[in-house]
C-alpha cells in the first residue's frame, strides 16, 4: 500500500458554495500513531452483495412523533443538495469510514456477512452514526459539515438530559445508489450524530476533555478525515484520565478513546428481501447464532407511534495502548438494526409499490437512549456472563 493515501481538507466558497474536498494521504506520523493503538487495516472493505439498483426518493409527507418534547417532524420539500463535488468522491470517504469500522469490529463484520449469506440481494443501510464533545468547535458541527456540504439537510434535534446528550439527524440528498451497491454504495444513509454537552459536566471531566481538544485546536476542521483514518484528532490519552472520564460517563470514555470513528451502522431491515426482513426474525436469527443483543429496556425498542422499531448488538471491545503505555480493552462499535413501518396513511398502498417516504421517517428519543448503552460495560460484561 502506498505510505500516501489519505486527506487535505480545503473550503472552497464561490459562487455561493461552500464544500469540503477531501483527499486522501497518511504520513508515517498517523501512520505510526494509529496502529501503535489498532490492528492494521486491510487494503480494501469486505466485498459487500450485489443486488437490485434502488434510488432514494423525495419524501414529502410527515408524521409526527412525540418524545420528549421533541417533534419528529418530516416535512421536506428538497434537501438543498448544491455540491458540485463528485458523489463518487463522496461514497470514497463513506467506504474508508466503513473500512476502519469493519476492521476494527468482528461482530458488525460477522453480522452483514450473515445477512449476505441468507439475503444476497441490496443491503441497505438505514443510518451512520457517530459521537462528538461538544465543546470547542469539536461537537456536531465538526462532521456536519462534511454531510451538509454534500447536499445534506439537517432535520430534528434530539435531547437526552440524564446522558447530558444532544443529537441532531441529517436527511441525505437526492442520489442514486451505486448499480449493484450495498453499504455505503447504496441509498445514502440519514446521519445521526450526537454531542455531549460538556460545559454541564464536572469540573474534573470537564478539565480533561479541554486538556485535548484545546492542545489540537485544529483537530475539529478534519472530523471527516480522523474518521476515514481511525486516528484520533487529539494525542492519545492518559489511562487514567479514560477511567475518569468513564466513572461520571461512558459515552465521554468512548469518546475520548475512539473519536470519529463510526460508533455504528444500521441496516434497513425492511430493505431485506428475505425472511429476515422483519426485526423480530432478525434478533430471533442472531440470537440463536449466539449474538448478545442490547437488552436495555428490552432488546425490541419501539416508538411510542409504534412505527419504528430498532435493536442492536452488544458492542466489541479492542485493545488500546493507552499514552502511559497501560494496554487495556475498552469498548469499540456495535451494529444496529431498524425497521420502519408504512405509515397509516400509506396503508393500502400495494407492497410492490411501497417506497421509504411511505415509511416512518426520523429518530426516536426514547428508542436512541437505549441505544446509546450499547457501548456501556453493563452491556459488555453480558458477552462473558
Amino acid at each position: 500500500m502506498s505510505s500516501f493515501i489519505v486527506l487535505k481538507a480545503f473550503r472552497r466558497k464561490n459562487q455561493g458554495i461552500s464544500s469540503t474536498m477531501l483527499s486522501l494521504y497518511s504520513s508515517s506520523t498517523i501512520k505510526a500513531s494509529f496502529h501503535s493503538s489498532f490492528p492494521p487495516l486491510r487494503s480494501s472493505p469486505p466485498p459487500l452483495s450485489v443486488g437490485s439498483h434502488i434510488r432514494l426518493v423525495k419524501r414529502d409527507h410527515s408524521v409526527a412523533a412525540a418524545s420528549g418534547g421533541v417533534s419528529m417532524s418530516t416535512n421536506r420539500d428538497s434537501h438543498g443538495s448544491s455540491s458540485q463535488v463528485a458523489e463518487p468522491f463522496f461514497r470514497s470517504v463513506l467506504g474508508q469510514m466503513e473500512t476502519v469500522y469493519l476492521n476494527r469490529n468482528p461482530t458488525p463484520r460477522s453480522v452483514l456477512e450473515l445477512v449476505r449469506s441468507v439475503d444476497d440481494e441490496q443491503l441497505c443501510y438505514d443510518h451512520l452514526a457517530f459521537r462528538t464533545f461538544g465543546i470547542g468547535g469539536y461537537g456536531i458541527d465538526s462532521l456536519a459539515s462534511f454531510f451538509l456540504d454534500y447536499g445534506y439537510t439537517q432535520m430534528d434535534e434530539l435531547r437526552f438530559p440524564a446522558k447530558k446528550l444532544r443529537a441532531l439527524w441529517f436527511a441525505p440528498p437526492h442520489a442514486s445508489a451505486v448499480p449493484g451497491g450495498s453499504g455505503v454504495d447504496g441509498p445514502l444513509p440519514r446521519v445521526f450524530i450526537s454531542e455531549l454537552l460538556v460545559e454541564q459536566m464536572s469540573t474534573q471531566t470537564q478539565d480533561v476533555i479541554r486538556r485535548y481538544t484545546e492542545t489540537s485546536p485544529n483537530g475539529r476542521k478534519y472530523a471527516a478525515l480522523s474518521s476515514a483514518l481511525g486516528s484520533l484528532p487529539w494525542e492519545k490519552p492518559l489511562s487514567s484520565e479514560f477511567e475518569q472520564l468513564a466513572r461520571e460517563s461512558e459515552y465521554a470514555a468512548w469518546t475520548l478513546a475512539n473519536g470519529y470513528a463510526l460508533n455504528h451502522v444500521t441496516i434497513s431491515v425492511h430493505r431485506l428481501k428475505s425472511h429476515l426482513n422483519k426485526i423480530k426474525k432478525l434478533n430471533q436469527f442472531f440470537e440463536e447464532k449466539g449474538f448478545k443483543l442490547n437488552s436495555e429496556g428490552g432488546v425490541l425498542k419501539v416508538s411510542p407511534d409504534g412505527g419504528l422499531l430498532q435493536s442492536s448488538t452488544v458492542a466489541d471491545s479492542i485493545s488500546f495502548k493507552f499514552s502511559d503505555g497501560v494496554t487495556k480493552s475498552i469498548p469499540c462499535s456495535y451494529i444496529e438494526f431498524a425497521e420502519r413501518l408504512v405509515l397509516p396513511q400509506f396503508q393500502n398502498v400495494p407492497e410492490s409499490d411501497i417506497k421509504e417516504f411511505h415509511r416512518r421517517d426520523g429518530f426516536e428519543v426514547g428508542n436512541a437512549d437505549k441505544i446509546f448503552e450499547s457501548t456501556n460495560q453493563e452491556q459488555l460484561s453480558r458477552r462473558t456472563g
